[in-house]
């Protein structure tokens, strides 16, 4: 891809001699704790980094000197994705996912905003771009790489979000939820497993002796690879992505609250958009329906990690206020690393000895009063005691929960001295935005199992469950894990616990990325 130049912020000159640059940064204060930059040397030279650094740090950026631990963002010059992950293998950098790797043009972003900016894909340094320009790393890599090695479990694989193989695993979720669509679990079973088996590489595929070994490569599976890398595309997926029924169930599950089988209904009665559903008079939406397509601009869009953090705040502040000793842990994708997501899943527990059954009732009640409950549905605990963890792999808990849609008020931007008509200035201006929030109310004997849970991956979780049952003759649920050789089970007061009782490696959560 060819990478638009970020505007030059000090002139590239060569060193003149008897000029001594002061090696003691000068004292700011820092506004911008919660990110820390380092800024690569490499093609840029130690003048310019200098300034660049200084520059930052005048702003109220936090700015490393050397490569460490607390840094976060990484920024580089003319320096390619392969090129700033080589530099960093010969640092000793064995997990490169910590850090947000970014063009200089994000600097110059921030720089000119005087703040943090959102580190938008435009910025991002993306591997699967630089294939070409880092062959020999990539084929080096490849056959380092001990295939036959690697678990057909996603709990026995470290997955972080750096996927060097976008292009393929894209593809294979676009035939796996087709095959969801059409309710083929086996065709929809194969190909997520193929993509997880596939984010896990530390390379990226360039030819198909590079999958030799792995498993969940079937047959179906290899001829989309061998069909992206000779046609740079998959014509399977072209294919599907230009079908009718594809696109319109596509279209009709992005409405919250509508599955499948609705899916189907309104297929089979003619509907191709969401505008000819909302004009027939007669169909009959349920609430959740109803509450979808009233907010379905703001919840089809993506949340933002500042808007989880908000929203986070709100749950956490609003909760304690009925339960002090009450722990509210974000779940989901943004656990595991996410900085975007569909909505956000809360795990809510009282370590106390009294369980408070009508904690989210009071929540709600709460909310609505203030005016920010948008829609709201409790589903009652279900969950009976002493009871087998379920043998369905992709079972459901019992657990007491609250599908939610709530108003998050954001703060208005721009000029407000601006030229503004007397007609606008009567206008509403909508200065909020609906998000979706899943709570889910654990008692605490249970929080550690319901946490490993609903922390997903999906795929993980699957496997998890698939590896307890298959290969330790266990039972794993959200709610316990039992052990069917010796009919017990098993308590765990941590994660770390269920993956010694399973006789597993722990997994961080932002490696759970299945």
């Amino acid at each position: 891809m060819n990478r638009v130049r970020a505007p030059t912020l000090v002139p590239q000159r060569k060193k003149q001699k008897g000029v001594h640059l002061t090696s003691s940064p000068r004292s700011y204060e820092i506004k911008f704790c919660e990110l820390v930059i380092f800024i690569m040397e490499r093609k840029m030279g130690v003048t310019r980094r200098r300034f660049l650094m200084e520059l930052a740090r005048r702003k109220g950026f936090r700015v490393a000197n050397e490569l460490s631990d607390s840094v976060t963002h990484i920024v580089a010059e003319n320096n390619s994705c392969g090129e700033v992950l080589q530099w960093l293998r010969g640092q000793k950098v064995r997990d490169s996912s910590r850090f947000e790797l970014l063009d200089i043009s994000w600097f110059t972003a921030c720089m000119e905003a005087g703040k943090p900016v959102d580190s938008e894909i435009k910025h991002r340094l993306i591997v699967q771009q630089d294939c070409s320009a880092t062959s020999e790393t990539c084929v080096s890599e490849a056959s380092s790489f001990a295939a036959d090695r690697v678990s057909q479990y996603a709990c026995q694989r470290r997955t972080t979000l750096n996927n060097y193989n976008k292009k393929f695993t894209d593809a294979f979720e676009i035939l796996a939820e087709n095959f969801e669509f059409r309710e083929n679990k086996l065709g929809c079973l194969e190909f997520l497993r193929a993509a997880s088996v596939l984010k896990f590489l530390p390379y990226p595929i360039v030819k198909m002796k590079n999958i030799e070994g792995l498993p969940c490569m079937g047959d179906k599976v290899k001829c989309v690879i061998e069909d992206i890398i000779e046609e740079g595309e998959s014509s399977q997926a072209k294919e599907i992505l230009n079908d009718e029924r594809y696109k319109s169930f596509k279209l009709f599950t992005s409405v919250f609250g509508v599955g499948l089988k609705t899916s189907e209904k309104w297929y089979r009665m003619g509907f191709r958009t969401l505008e000819e559903v909302k004009a027939e008079k007669t169909l009959k939406l349920s609430r959740m329906q109803i509450a979808g397509f009233l907010h379905y601009e703001d919840i089809v869009s993506y949340v933002s990690k500042a808007e989880a953090d908000a929203v986070s705040l709100l749950i956490k502040d609003t909760v304690c206020m009925f339960s002090p000793e009450a722990l509210v842990t974000v779940t989901g994708g943004f656990r595991r690393g996410k900085k975007t997501g569909h909505d956000v899943d809360f795990l809510i527990t009282n370590p106390g000895p009294k369980e408070e059954k009508e904690l989210l009732h009071k929540v709600v009640d709460l909310w609505e009063k203030q005016g920010l409950l948008l829609y709201c549905d409790i589903i009652e605990s279900t969950f009976e005691k002493e009871k087998l963890p379920s043998r369905r792999v992709d079972a459901l808990d019992h657990f007491q929960k609250c599908f939610a849609i709530l108003k998050l008020h954001q703060q208005r931007t721009g000029n407000s001295n601006s030229n503004i008509s007397k007609e606008s200035d009567k206008a509403e201006v909508k200065d909020w935005k609906a998000i979706r929030v899943d709570l889910v109310i654990s008692p605490f004997e249970q929080y550690a199992y319901a946490l490993l849970g609903w922390t997903g991956s999906r795929q993980f979780e699957r496997d998890l469950r698939r590896y307890a049952s298959h290969e330790r003759k266990m039972m794993l649920d959200n709610h316990a894990l039992y052990d069917k050789t010796k009919r017990t089970f098993l308590k765990a007061e941590s994660e770390e616990e269920i993956f010694a009782h399973l006789g597993l490696d722990y997994i961080e959560p932002w490696e759970r990325n299945a």
